[in-house]
Order: structure tokens, then sequence, then C-alpha cells
């Protein structure tokens, strides 16, 4: 923007410089060649009358003086055909003098002028200058180098207006795209300057004004989920107490499990609330003990409902770009998918490898129905579900995988059945240390 200004004016400026100073500088030289013409034409004159009525010998005294002084050449042809002062052929025009007639002309090397002393029945003689070219171009060039200067110099001090104009713009254009790059980084105190010049300006407290209502909504939000959890721990406290009172056995410790569970999600819903809008922390976790602890919880109801449950977890550790909670709750939702949407005795498999690079490949296999031709795009949407269900789980899944560096892939297996690929990024500088 600020180098099509400085060109843009530029080329303004150029054109009014040339339309201004070309015809002043044809004027500066029509003003030397009159002024020289008219000095020589001065000089002439003042011999006319030696030519009319002085004797021969005082008038070519006269002459040679005058010649001797002036910048121009100075001739005088006389009726008996004698020739006074420099030396010059008769040239057409001076024969037209002898016949009455003045006049001057251009003529190879500068102009030449004759007067005609008396008429042409009784003519005294001749007066022929010759005005060089050099006489007659004296002062232009130094004029010209002049007017060249000024127009440089009025070029560069437009060019310098210019360009203090558009830093200014520039300037501005900047700084409300640092402030856009810093609200979209999370930093929602990033305000811009408002004393930008004409739209920037107006632009800049519409920019301000935005991030202002983004910062009312996202606390609004906080606010709101914050109020919601905290409502739900009540009923937690009392469904633990009353789990605590039941006799002892593996049935109360697994709904204490649970409660406890469901009281870990609540705790994180409230952090991951508190976080957002600020900017994000570097986080990593241990894949290969996160999948192994989910798959045990998840693994006693699988015996429940009579699954085949085949579990095959690398030996860790895994680093993963990911917060412990974030990672387990996309464990869940992906075997929580197999237990809500495939009949009792559905066999499945959970597999965690390294992957390529860094991080972490979880594949989640099962033998149930699948998904229709057309589902599978659908399906990772989030509120998009083929079964009545509220559709969140591979919502929270994909986001979970796209938050590491990562993706889904979802696929249908020859045999029937869905295969949930879930790639997981690995932390930062963990590339050079993966397996």
């Amino acid at each position: 923007m600020r180098r099509r200004l400085l060109v843009l004016v530029a080329a303004t400026t150029t054109l009014v410089l040339v339309a201004f100073l070309l015809p002043l500088a044809l004027l500066v030289r029509d003003v030397a060649a009159d002024r020289a013409v008219q000095a020589a034409t001065v000089e002439a004159q003042a011999l006319t009358s030696l030519v009319a009525t002085t004797d021969q010998a005082t008038l070519a005294l006269a002459v040679a003086q005058l010649d001797a002084n002036s910048a121009s050449e100075v001739t005088v042809f006389l009726p008996g055909g004698e020739r006074l002062g420099a030396d010059a052929d008769r040239s057409p025009l001076v024969e037209l003098g002898e016949r009455g007639s003045s006049a001057s002309a251009e003529v190879d090397g500068g102009r030449e002028i004759v007067f005609a002393v008396g008429e042409s029945a009784n003519s005294a003689g001749v007066i022929r200058t010759f005005v060089p070219d050099e006489q007659l171009a004296r002062g232009v060039a130094r004029a010209w180098l002049l007017l060249a200067g000024l127009g440089v110099a009025l070029l560069l001090v437009s060019l310098v207006v210019a360009d203090r104009l558009g830093r200014r713009l520039v300037r501005g254009a900047t700084d409300l795209a640092a402030v856009s790059h810093r609200l979209g980084r999370g930093e929602l105190d990033a305000r811009a300057d408002t004393s930008a010049p004409g739209e920037l300006g107006v632009v800049a407290t519409a920019l301000n004004g935005l991030a202002g209502r983004i910062t009312d909504l996202l606390r609004e939000e906080r606010e709101t989920i914050a109020d919601l959890s905290h409502r739900v721990r009540t009923p937690l406290t009392t469904l633990r107490m009353d789990a605590e009172a039941l006799p002892g056995g593996e049935q109360s410790e697994r709904i204490v499990a649970g409660v406890d569970a469901v009281d870990r999600a609540v705790t994180d819903v409230i952090q991951q609330a508190r976080r957002r809008g600020a900017v994000p922390e570097r986080v990593s976790a241990d894949a290969a003990d996160a999948v192994r602890e989910r798959v045990a919880f998840w693994a006693v109801l699988a015996e429940d409902t009579d699954r085949e449950l085949t579990v095959d977890v690398a030996p860790g550790p895994l680093p993963v770009a990911l917060a412990r909670g974030d990672l387990e709750a996309c464990v869940d939702a992906l075997l929580g998918n197999v237990f809500a949407h495939t009949p009792h005795g559905t066999a499945f498999t959970v597999r965690l490898e390294p992957r390529p690079g860094g991080g972490a490949r979880l594949v989640v296999a099962d033998q149930g129905p699948g998904l229709a031709d057309g589902q599978h795009t659908g399906a990772l949407r989030r509120g998009v579900s083929g079964s009545g269900s509220s559709g969140l789980g591979l919502d929270i899944v994909r986001r979970t995988a796209e938050q590491s560096g990562g993706g889904v892939d979802l696929q249908t297996p020859a045999g029937g059945g869905l295969t949930v690929v879930v790639d997981l990024g690995g932390p930062a500088g963990s590339a050079l240390a993966a397996p």
C-alpha cells in the first residue's frame, strides 16, 4: 500500500511538473534568443546615423570598435561595393537590404539581421549583424538546470509527504492486523488505536467494540457453565454419600468410581470454561497410561454386556499434546459410542500405537452395524447423529484430535462395523524423540 501510494504520487507529480516546466523551459529559451537579438539590433541601429552622415574612415573606425566590443558580428556594406567590419558574404538578405528592405532570418549557425540605410534609390549602405547560436542560447543551459533542480526538489518533497502519509496509513492498517491476530490467539485485552486516520479509525473503533462484546460473551458463558456445574455438584455429593453408605462390595466401589468420574468431568468443564479466551498453554499427557486406565474402567461394562474386548496398547510413554482430562474424555467418548450404538455382545478392539513423527494413533474398531453410506463425513459434525443421540461424541473426539494437531478418520471395513482412527499430535519437540 505504501509503495503503491509512492508510485501514484510520483507519477502524478511528474506529469504536473512536465506540464509546468516544459513550457517554462521553452519560454526561457525564446526569451534568451529575443534578448540577444534585441541587443544586436540596438547596436546595429546605433550605426545607422553614422553610415548616412560620416566619411568612410570614421565609419570604419566606429564599425571596428563596435565589432570588437559586441558579442555579435557587425558588417557594413557600402553602395560602391566596399565592406567594413567583420568578414561576411553578400547574402540574399543583404541584397534585399540594398533594395531598401530591413529583415532578419535564421541561417546556419545563428540569426542574420539586416538594416537598410536610406531609400532603395538613394541607399547609403546596409548594416548586417550576425548573432551566433551561442549568444542566442546564452544562459539557457543554466536556467534549464535550475528548472530541473526545482522539479527534482518538488518531486522529492511530494514523495516525502506521501511517504509520511503512507507510513501513517500503513501503520494504522498494520496495527489493525496485529490486534486482529492477537484477538485470534485469545488475547482479548488487545485493543486497536482509534486515532488512526480516516476510515481506519472507524474500523479500529468497531474492532474494539467487537473485542469487548466477545469478552462479555465469554465471561457470561464461563459464569453460566460454572453455575450449572456447581448445581450438579450438590446431587453428586448426595449420590457419593449414598454410594459410600451401601454395603461394601464391588458394586459399591463401581458406583463410587462412577461418581468420581462424573465429578472429575464437572471439574474439567469448570477449568476449561475458566481457560477459555486465555492464551493456550503447552500441555502433555501420556496416551498409553491414559488409554490403559480408561479401557480398564470400561472393561467391566464390556464384561457385563458380553462384549469381547481386545486391547493392544504399545508400551509407553507416548506423549501427546493434550491435557490428561481432555485425552480421557476423548477415549470415553469413543468407547461410549461403542456401548451406545452397538447391540450387546458386539466385540470391539482398542489399539494404541506410536504415530510417525511423534504422538500416538488410537484405533477403536467394532463389529456393529456401522454407518450408512454418506454418513462418515456428517458424523463428525457437531449435533449430527444417525441414531437419535446428541451427536456430540465424535465431535468431541474430532475437536480433541485437532487440538493436538491431529485428525480423525472413519473407516468401514469389508466385514462390516466401524473403525475410528484418531491421530493425536505430539507435544512440541517430541518428534525427534518419537520411536
